[in-house]
């Protein structure tokens, strides 16, 4: 059984930084892509940046250049490195694992930028 488990949310100033982490319980970590997503209150869930086993990414157009997705096999997370936060970043972000036909979601943590 898989579990995603979030932290590092909060809420931070324009132009500051945050960290998220996602805890993943299970076997397949190494072997699954794992991607962060956001929805923000009135808009679809997106997309925010995704890692795959090899360690290739792939991010949003919103966020390029601003966050960096890294993840550590050995400890089963994945972390989102958040810089020149803007307020239209506020959101709940997901962590989710995909392994073939099958995704797992974390319960989300609130990302507010605001000053």
């Amino acid at each position: 059984q898989v579990q995603l488990v979030e932290s590092g949310g909060g809420l931070v100033q324009p132009g500051g930084s945050l960290r998220l982490s996602c805890a993943a319980s299970g076997s397949i970590f190494s072997i699954a892509v794992m991607g962060w997503y956001r929805q923000a209150p009135g808009k679809q869930r997106e997309l925010v940046a995704r890692i795959t086993s090899s360690g290739s990414t792939a991010y949003g157009d919103s966020v390029k250049g601003r966050f960096t997705i890294s993840r550590d096999n050995a400890k089963n997370t994945v972390d989102l490195q958040m810089n020149s936060l803007k307020p239209e970043d506020t959101a709940v972000y997901y962590c989710n694992q995909k392994f073939r036909a099958f995704d797992w979601w974390g319960q989300g943590t609130q990302v507010t930028v605001s000053s």
